[in-house]
């Protein structure tokens, strides 16, 4: 067997494993039950995993074009270029969408800022316009709004007025609902028919919404114009390596900021007993050290004027500050934490700035409208709080 076939054997291997996790996962959030066997909970079998499909087959979909605009646009540009890895995730306790992504490999260096913006643009708009299409079908399609009494039977005594009582008394946790952007609050507006748009924590259990809401999700993440992101290499296409040097650390530390606003305030260092303020003092420290973390490679470019240099202590001390003054006057305004993970993988491991190029020319007049095309993407994309806790 030659490496190539090896090759071959791995990516697809890979891919059928995803494609089996991602439908076992996909079931689970339709039918609100596990594969394992829980007390209480009849396991699923063999019929739900067959219509897990409904929601692998469409995710899968946007996932693959997404990784395969990137593939070919980098032939076209004769970069040499892996197929896709996909990373199959599935937690035998559920809650997961059974992957991590996917993901190309580069095998050339790219010294052409225009190879980089080219090889960037061709993922996200790809994938989103399928995305289009999955949402599309999946709010034109829509079951009765009686369809969430099969899931939930106990919801039927509240009639189709459930949400007015039974998200109040769930557990934290007990639940998850699908936040709002701009294209999604279109959809649910303007294109379903209101009498059928489930609740915002039963959207989960409907498989073509929950595959075209984590397509509009993923394109968000990987279209915030930092680092290595793809948006990251379109921002880099669009103004080049000294404006992107001095833009990047600046959308980056406003990003951080959003995600841990709220994270801690002045309030809660009131405790009644020394114990608590003690407790409550060691996890803002811990807190401040993540934020740390994040920042540690801050300083590896120019900041964004000449001649200063920002060191992640300055940065991390100036947004904790920033934070507490922000939620000292404004308590109920609130990031949404769960985008901290995100910002310590990018700012600890990806890393904020761009590779530098060779060649930095400036791009036609054509690849700056799809750039700027793209950015106006992100916005349509982003939610800012992606996904719902009672």
């Amino acid at each position: 067997m030659n490496q190539r076939t090896r090759a071959y054997l791995l990516h697809g291997g890979l891919f059928l494993l995803t494609l089996i996790t991602t439908t076992l996962s996909g079931a689970e959030w339709m039918f609100g039950r596990l594969f394992i066997a829980i007390e209480g909970m009849k396991p699923l079998g063999w019929a739900e995993f067959v219509a897990g499909l409904q929601f692998s087959v469409p995710f899968l979909a946007i996932l693959t074009v997404h990784e395969f605009g990137h593939y070919f646009t980098a032939k076209a540009n004769r970069v040499r270029v892996t197929l896709p890895y996909y990373i199959p995730l599935w937690f035998l306790v559920g809650q997961s969408i059974g992957t991590l992504g996917a993901f190309i490999r580069i095998k050339d260096y790219i010294g052409s800022r225009r190879k980089y913006f080219d090889i960037g643009i061709a993922g996200p708009l790809a994938g989103f316009v399928l995305a289009l299409v999955v949402l599309w079908y999946g709010f034109t399609h829509l079951p009765p709004p009686e369809y969430v009494f099969s899931i939930h039977p106990e919801y039927q005594k509240y009639g189709l007025d459930y949400g007015k009582y039974v998200y109040a008394n769930l557990p934290p946790g007990g639940a998850v609902g699908l936040g709002d952007n701009l294209l999604f609050w279109f959809f649910k507006t303007y294109v379903a028919d209101p009498a059928r748009v489930p609740h915002p924590y039963e959207m989960v259990h409907y498989p073509f919404l929950l595959a075209g809401y984590l397509a509009l999700f993923f394109t968000a993440l990987n279209l915030i114009p930092i680092g290595q992101l793809d948006g990251g290499h379109i921002l880099y296409g669009l103004i080049g390596r000294t404006w992107f040097n001095r833009v990047a650390p600046v959308l980056f530390t406003g990003f951080v900021f959003y995600a841990g606003l709220g994270v801690f305030k002045p309030a809660d260092f009131a405790v009644p007993t020394d114990d608590a303020f003690f407790s409550q003092l060691g996890y803002f420290g811990l807190y401040v050290l993540f934020l740390y973390l994040c920042f540690s490679r801050i300083d590896e470019q120019d900041g964004p004027r000449a001649g200063f240099r920002m060191t992640p202590l300055l940065v991390t001390l100036s947004v904790v500050m920033a934070q507490l003054v922000i939620s000292s006057f404004r308590p109920d305004w609130e990031g949404y934490s769960g985008f901290l993970a995100f910002a310590f993988v990018l700012g600890r491991f990806l890393g904020i700035y761009h590779p530098e190029t060779q060649l930095d020319e400036p791009l036609d007049g054509k690849r700056q409208l799809l750039g700027w095309l793209a950015l106006l993407v992100l916005a349509l994309c982003v939610s800012p709080r992606p996904f719902l806790i009672p």
